[in-house]
């Protein structure tokens, strides 16, 4: 066993030099972070804002001036007026405008009055060419809606609707003002660590395959368990710096709270790390060459990172059998993982799933590359 792990830290040692002495790895593995958190951290906003909203306003009293004070004020929404019927006509037609808020004439009046079953009318008119933001305009907009309507009874000691008592209250837990950042900037751990560590094994060690520096290292009497553990060891550790990294940039740049347990988290990372590393290996010793293993880093470590892991398109919503197909990539257990450590105090227990999900992926990784890696120079 001594000599197994001295064998293994010898490698790991000259691996480490071999880092130092070249730029282009250092320069990926510091940078490319700090890029990829600042395009997405600070680009990706999910949140809809400063939505064009065309208003014709037939009533110009003091309640409908109020709700368009609300809509103007709430950030979501540049308020522009409409003056005539025909114009506002003119722009629905002409596909000119986004949404357009009709309000009745008497809107007021019915205000006042509070009957029952005779509410206070607007029109909203979306286009629902862009069923997103169609769908986020009409929930925004009830929303302002009813806050005003709260407010109008209050101001005519008005009797509330009978089923506004049996309305559905919504609170939400771990992100109450639903900023999208907040459920961004965890989720990008996922795609960093695991492009990273991909990327920086497969080209380094296809590198040595090229230029046949390998040959020197196939001649010491180290075996292949030896020589994978001890070339993944350097990469893990610098990865993992990559790791605190945009975990301190998560929590002063862009506030994200963290809730969860962070030796849980490091502990996630290590083995996501590990696993990744290993495939970058594995695609390093199965090609021997930099542009088929960046080719192939680029396949397995960035696109499965977007597509499969529920980053941007949630897996609830894809057909049965991509659901099915997403639990191959550890990407969609480890995204899973960061977001519930950030943003709430899940523990080990409720994170049982996807933390076995990763250390399987990543024994069956190092196995493969072990398995795989051969002492012979010739391909």
């Amino acid at each position: 066993m001594k000599l197994f792990l001295r064998r293994v830290f010898s490698v790991a040692a000259k691996e480490a030099k071999h880092i130092r002495r070249d730029p282009f790895t250092l320069a990926v593995a510091l940078i490319l972070p700090l890029v990829f958190v600042g395009f997405f951290g600070f680009i990706i906003d999910l949140d809809y804002k400063h939505m064009p909203l065309q208003v014709r306003d037939n009533d110009q009293s003091f309640y409908s001036r109020r709700v368009l004070q609300q809509a103007g004020a709430s950030g979501y929404f540049d308020l522009k007026p409409v003056h005539t019927p025909a114009q506002a006509d003119q722009k629905v037609f002409d596909n000119d405008t986004k949404a357009l808020l009709i309000i009745d004439a008497d809107f007021a009046k019915a205000v006042v009055r509070a009957q029952p079953g005779k509410p206070a009318k607007a029109q909203l008119l979306l286009d629902g060419s862009d069923n997103t933001q169609a769908a986020m305009m009409s929930s925004y907009m009830q929303g302002i809606v009813q806050a005003a309507q709260a407010e109008f009874l209050a101001k005519e000691n008005a009797p509330a609707d009978p089923s506004a008592a049996q309305a559905l209250r919504t609170r939400f837990l771990f992100n109450p003002e639903l900023n999208s950042r907040w459920f961004i900037v965890p989720a990008l751990s996922t795609i960093i660590i695991g492009f990273l560590a991909i990327i920086l094994t497969a080209l380094t060690v296809a590198k040595e395959w090229e230029n046949g520096s390998m040959e020197l290292l196939l001649s010491t009497p180290a075996r292949p368990s030896e020589i994978v553990l001890g070339k993944l060891l350097p990469y893990c550790a610098l990865t993992f710096f990559d790791v605190m990294l945009v975990f301190v940039l998560a929590l002063l740049v862009f506030k994200i709270p963290f809730l969860g347990s962070f030796p849980l988290y490091l502990a996630a990372c290590a083995i996501y790390i590990t696993g990744a590393a290993a495939l970058g290996l594995l695609i390093s010793v199965l090609t021997r060459q930099q542009q088929a293993a960046i080719q192939f880093g680029f396949a397995i470590g960035l696109l499965p990172s977007f597509i499969f892991s529920g980053f941007i398109f949630p897996i609830e919503n894809m057909p049965l059998f991509f659901r099915y197909l997403t639990a191959l990539f550890p990407q969609r257990w480890f995204l899973s993982i960061s977001r519930s450590v950030f943003l709430s105090e899940a523990g080990l227990s409720a994170l049982a799933g996807p933390m076995t999900a990763i250390t399987l992926f990543a024994l069956a990784m190092v196995l493969l590359a072990v398995k795989n890696f051969k002492t012979d120079v010739e391909p």
